[in-house]
């Protein structure tokens, strides 16, 4: 059964397990069918100024994925014994994709580590420093603050490139898993927001909170009901402010929330091996869902589809349209 993973403005890609399918070279905004499935590329909203590219949970140290403390659920999966192990070949085919099409900027948005030790946090920088330097940002998730270690721990980070503006915030905090924001960070948010000539997009580690959907209390798994109040309160008066974009949940998915995204991109470490790209234009940015292709990560990626009894796959890749979108970048 044909998979379609990825649709931008020229080009959709489709998988049959792990056999890759590329159609390239299409117009943009127009119906295509790939073995009987119809799906229409994206729109090509003007003149392209720059790509971005974001990873999130890379788990550098990780030994076994679909665990479940407390629970028999299964199946899990490890490397194989005296094999290399399975974040740093998902994390250098993830790097080798991103050089590829040479970002202006990578986002890597926590989860840095598995275990939050500094031996961990090195792996991670020596995988993704040497090929992409000062162009790499980064932010810790709550594996990395658990355990009490402060590394990546910078509040706020403004990224300028042409046409647009990245705002990453820090919504990790020690001994927790859920996510917070501080009244400073929020106030710093919306003075960027304000002053903004460009459109801003927002990277953190934790989803929100959506208060259309998600009953409201203080052990919410991702950003705390209260701060996500805040967070959307700051989206509310600050029309430059175009989309919130996390990972936290190892899934793809896309909440429309007074008429902007707040999103969550799948985890590099398993199925389905993701990395995001932004490709910047004049008029309008495309997040674009790219699955790790290397034939290792395929491999290894088709083995984690079957966790969680066999349901992870589902929730993991999410809709096309999680995926694969234009966001918006006039009020």
């Amino acid at each position: 059964m044909i998979e379609i993973s990825s649709i931008s403005d020229d080009e959709v890609i489709a998988f049959e397990g792990s056999r890759p399918r590329i159609v390239s070279g299409l117009p943009p905004d127009t119906s295509v069918e790939i073995d009987g499935v119809v799906v229409r590329t994206l729109p090509r909203p003007g003149e392209l100024l720059c790509r971005v590219a974001t990873v999130n949970d890379v788990h550098f140290g990780e030994i076994e994925c679909g665990v479940i403390e407390g629970t028999d659920i299964g199946p899990t999966f490890s490397a194989e014994p005296g094999s290399e192990p399975y974040p740093e070949m998902m994390n250098r085919g993830a790097v080798d994709e991103i050089a590829a099409i040479d970002p202006a900027a990578v986002v890597a948005k926590g989860d840095l580590t598995a275990s939050g030790t500094h031996a961990e946090y090195e792996r991670f920088r020596s995988c993704y420093e040497p090929r992409l330097g000062d162009r790499l940002h980064h932010v810790r998730g709550n594996h990395d603050s658990y355990h009490g270690e402060v590394f990546a721990d910078r509040p706020t980070q403004e990224v300028e490139l042409p046409g647009v503006t990245l705002a990453i915030l820090d919504t990790a905090r020690i001994r927790q898993v859920n996510g917070s924001l501080s009244v400073e960070q929020l106030e710093w948010l919306d003075e960027l927001g304000a002053r903004a000539d460009r459109p801003v997009l927002v990277f953190g580690h934790h989803n929100i909170w959506n208060p259309e959907k998600d009953a409201p209390s203080d052990s919410y798994f991702g950003l705390q009901p209260g701060d996500s109040e805040g967070l959307l309160g700051v989206f509310a008066q600050r029309s430059t402010l175009r989309g919130y974009f996390a990972g936290h949940t190892h899934r793809n998915r896309r909440q429309m929330i007074s008429g902007r995204p707040f999103v969550e991109v799948a985890c590099v470490k398993d199925y389905p091996g993701t990395w995001a790209e932004y490709r910047v234009y004049d008029g309008g940015i495309l997040q674009i869902h790219h699955r790790i292709s290397t034939p290792d990560a395929l491999g290894w990626s088709e083995q984690t589809r079957h966790m969680y009894e066999g349901g992870y796959a589902d929730y993991a890749l999410g809709t096309i349209e999680d995926r694969c979108f234009l966001i918006e970048t006039t009020a």
